[in-house]
């Protein structure tokens, strides 16, 4: 094998094993072969070791190797991957002899090492790059390598010609030549060769970590007792080794066959065989009728009541679920310890299965949020699932319409026959077709979010799931032709009007235009009659809101938004019932002209907007809620709808960033609101309804966002109406995700403290003491939420999906939105957390330099 310089590969190498799988004694052993028309052992295999290397995949200190690394080739030898190796990628240092000293490394050597690792941190892209210079630095690194080759060339001639003379003259003081020294002598001799292996770059260090069980739990359960002494300490437990076995370290005699001991991480989680005996014996139908008669004393009265007070996210023991099986004839008088007891029950049982689907239609009538905790997905039994249909069916469709899109997600979790036509009388799938053909709002909705998921084909979706949402929506449409025809045909036109609206969105936004040129290309587009927006006939209603009938648009006042995506600001002309022109009620906003109604949306293309869907509809679901306490907080809950996966309408609202209200009045919120509602008399010189309604609006959207962990914010997602309304936009981060390091929990800026008269205000008290009050209601129906958010836990919502897969199934998105509750805390101390919560947020030094930060990046694009 010959070549001048050196002989390139260019070939990648796949392990055989994930890098993750690899224990960190894991070695690489390199063999490069060569092909020998004659053979020295005179064999008919002409494949013979050029030579090899060994390199380890991780370092001295666990880290994994990356970037070029450089391995010395040990000439006619095969890798033999041994620990430790016989053909290691950096050699050992050298032996010395009796009476000889170690030579020194010559200073070309040192120059030459120190300048290959400067090769790696500039390949690592650590050393600033400079392609005219680098060159010349390469030729001149390249002349020194030679130099240094041929100065060790020399060397080992030298060091051959002395050995010779030792030989013939023989060795002195008597030493004898090994079979060790010979073999350096001869590696000596050999010409120098090495082999540069590229590992793949990583941003930062990859550290080997290995899985760390914790003890069980009578390990755990025997340490503190004995940490805590006393004359209750337990004793050493006593422990016999087997034969070979050393008491004191166990460690085994042989070393050969050593006997390791390892925790089973399975050893506490997995029910125990005998128990399961147990259950099985005492859940028979020899003791069912047993259990008809029994009565609770007062002290298991006691137990369940605590067990059917545990949110729905909660375990049971298996303790806990014994109890509840036995009682469970007495529980079916209270609605809640539906929901427990079927937790408790072992549906793999078909003895128990039988006698639950017996006893569940006797049951005592459940609240809507249990129906929802039995629709998810640790429930697939259909008696538990059409029972909860069955609930859902009194609930009326503006209720319902509270629920649609967890609704939709809930039919993922249902088993259907494919081979069978249409749905189940029971199912879900049949409720939602029946109850939406009877109501268009209802069915509009549902159309929409079912065409989204069948659209949907990104990486977390399979097409099992859109076949089931294509199903639906073709057996939804054909309940429509039996129905009510015109429905149909309405959801259809909407889906026209739908697809001109994307067309028009991507081609603004992907025209490399100026902004004024795009907004003539948006009123022109408008305007022709072709695309059948400038009239609307007969009137439409939005798929947005259905309630609000269009007759067209207005082309003149249409606008594209400063944004990447480049957003339409669109105007609707409403219609009314006869088709003329009336003046519509809230929230459709009016426009300059009187005698022109409207209801303006903003459409978008590129942006998946089914987050900000959910927590619209979160924020909705809690105003409704409190309201039902008599608690009015002034929310703005704006609709959303999307479209498709990556489009979608928002509608727009009048109102004013704070962003801008401060870069206007000098950061100062009061000036805003005295510019058109000033009163003398009025708390801080603003009219009393207005700030009134800044207060409330400001604890309820401080309180939600809290809950529901919403991030990113800045003064530009803040925005301010000139009623005194302040509300929330833009909500790309949820459930405590964030992309600003040591953002604080509730947004409170300055700004928003200013407007309330500054934290020593009467004003400022009466904030807090109105985040107390909704915090405190919300927290009563946390059940509620907390099964909402179950449904969604394998929807495509980004951030949702995002904190299951982190979570790894432990917690989640449901655990993330329970810790916000502090549930497992009583009510007083949950406010005193609160209390400290806005207390840390208004002192957050952190966020008012984020939001400068923001500002400067703002005005730096713009």
């Amino acid at each position: 094998m010959f070549f001048k310089n050196s002989r390139n590969w260019n070939k990648w190498l796949e392990l055989p094993v994930l890098v993750k799988d690899c224990p960190i004694t894991t070695q690489i052993a390199i063999t490069v072969w060569d092909l020998s028309p004659l053979p020295a052992d005179g064999s008919l295999e002409h494949a013979v070791p050029f030579g090899s290397t060994t390199i380890p995949l991780f370092d001295d200190d666990g880290v994994l190797l990356k970037g070029r690394q450089k391995c010395k080739i040990y000439r006619k030898r095969v890798a033999d991957g041994r620990i430790p190796s016989n053909t290691p990628h950096a050699p050992r240092p050298k032996r010395r002899r009796r009476g000889e000293a170690l030579p020194a490394p010559l200073p070309e050597e040192e120059e030459l090492h120190r300048l290959e690792q400067l090769f790696k941190k500039h390949e690592m892209n650590e050393l600033p790059q400079n392609d005219w210079l680098d060159q010349l630095v390469f030729q001149k690194v390249g002349k020194l390598s030679r130099e240094v080759d041929e100065q060790a060339r020399k060397r080992a001639a030298v060091r051959r010609a002395e050995r010779k003379k030792s030989r013939a003259s023989g060795r002195p003081n008597g030493e004898v030549l090994s079979e060790t020294d010979g073999e350096e002598s001869d590696a000596d001799d050999e010409e120098r060769f090495a082999l540069y292996v590229d590992f793949p770059r990583f941003d930062f260090p990859i550290v080997f970590e290995d899985q760390s069980y914790e003890p069980p739990k009578i390990m755990r359960d025997f340490q503190s007792s004995n940490a805590a002494g006393g004359p209750n300490a337990k004793p050493t437990p006593e422990v016999r080794y087997g034969p070979g076995i050393a008491a004191g370290n166990l460690v085994v005699d042989d070393e050969e066959y050593p006997v390791i001991q390892i925790f089973d991480p399975e050893q506490f989680q997995k029910e125990n065989p005998c128990e399961q005996k147990h259950r099985r014996l005492v859940r028979s139908d020899r003791n069912a009728y047993f259990d008809a008669d029994q009565k609770p004393n007062a002290k298991v009265r006691d137990e369940l009541n605590e067990i059917l007070s545990y949110g729905p996210t909660q375990d049971l023991s298996t303790a806990e679920k014994e109890t509840l099986w036995v009682f469970r004839r007495h529980l079916s008088k209270d609605k809640r310890a539906l929901t427990k007891v079927v937790k408790a029950t072992d549906w793999n049982s078909p003895n128990e299965v039988k006698q639950m689907t017996e006893l569940i239609p006797k049951w005592a009538e459940i609240d809507v949020d249990s129906a929802l905790e039995l629709l998810g997905p640790a429930y697939d039994n259909p008696v538990v699932r059409g029972y909860s249909v069955e609930r859902l069916q009194k609930a009326g469709d503006e209720e319902l319409q509270l629920y649609l899109l967890q609704l939709v997600q809930a039919l993922k979790f249902e088993s259907y026959d494919p081979d069978e036509e249409g749905f189940p009388e029971t199912s879900l799938a049949r409720f939602l077709i029946d109850r939406a053909a009877q109501n268009f709002k209802l069915g509009n909705y549902l159309h929409w979010f079912l065409m989204v998921e069948c659209d949907d084909r990104g990486p977390d979706t399979n097409a099992a799931n859109r076949k089931l949402f294509a199903r639906v929506e073709y057996h939804f449409m054909l309940e429509l032709e039996k129905r009510d025809p015109e429905q149909r045909k309405m959801l259809k036109r909407q889906g026209e009007m739908i697809a001109v609206l994307s067309k028009i969105s991507k081609e603004i936004r992907f025209g490399r235009d100026s902004r004024p040129y795009k907004i003539e290309k948006l009123k022109k587009y408008l305007a022709d009659p072709k695309n059948e927006l400038i009239k609307i006939d007969p009137p439409l209603p939005l798929p947005l809101d259905p309630s609000i009938e269009v007759s067209g648009v207005f082309p003149e006042e249409a606008n594209v938004f400063k944004s990447s995506l480049s957003p339409l600001l669109l105007h609707f002309k409403v219609a009314a019932e006869d088709g003329s022109q009336s003046r519509p009620s809230s929230p459709v906003r009016s426009g300059k002209s009187k005698d022109q109604p409207r209801f303006s949306i903003i459409f978008k293309t590129g942006d998946d907007l089914r987050q900000d869907q959910l927590v619209i509809q979160i924020i909705t679901l809690m105003d409704k809620l409190l309201l039902r306490e008599n608690l009015d907080l002034k929310l703005t809950p704006y609709r959303i709808l999307a479209t498709s996966p990556q489009a979608g309408a928002i509608q727009f609202v009048p109102s004013t960033p704070i962003s801008a209200v401060s870069s206007k009045y000098k950061g100062s919120v009061l000036a805003f609101l005295r510019e058109g509602n000033a009163d003398a008399s009025g708390p801080l010189g603003v009219k009393k309804e207005v700030m009134d309604t800044y207060i409330r609006s400001c604890a309820g959207y401080c309180v939600i966002t809290y809950i529901l962990g919403v991030g990113d914010r800045h003064l530009d997602n803040l925005l301010l109406s000139p009623q005194g309304n302040f509300f929330h936009i833009d909500f790309g981060f949820i459930l405590g995700r964030d992309p600003k390091p040591f953002a604080p929990l509730i947004k409170l800026c300055k700004e928003m403290v200013e407007g309330l008269g500054g934290t020593t205000s009467p004003q400022y008290a009466q904030f807090k003491q109105y985040c107390f009050t909704a915090f405190t209601t919300l927290r009563k129906s946390s059940p509620l939420v907390l099964n909402l958010f179950s449904l969604m836990v394998q929807s495509s919502v980004q951030d949702v999906r995002m904190v299951e897969e982190q979570m790894g199934g432990v917690g989640g998105a449901v655990g993330k939105v329970r810790e916000r509750f502090h549930l497992d805390v009583t009510e007083e101390e949950a406010v005193r957390l609160l209390d400290q919560v806005l207390a840390d947020s208004v002192n957050a030094v952190f966020g008012v330099v984020i939001d400068r930060l923001h500002e400067l990046v703002q005005n730096w694009r713009a």
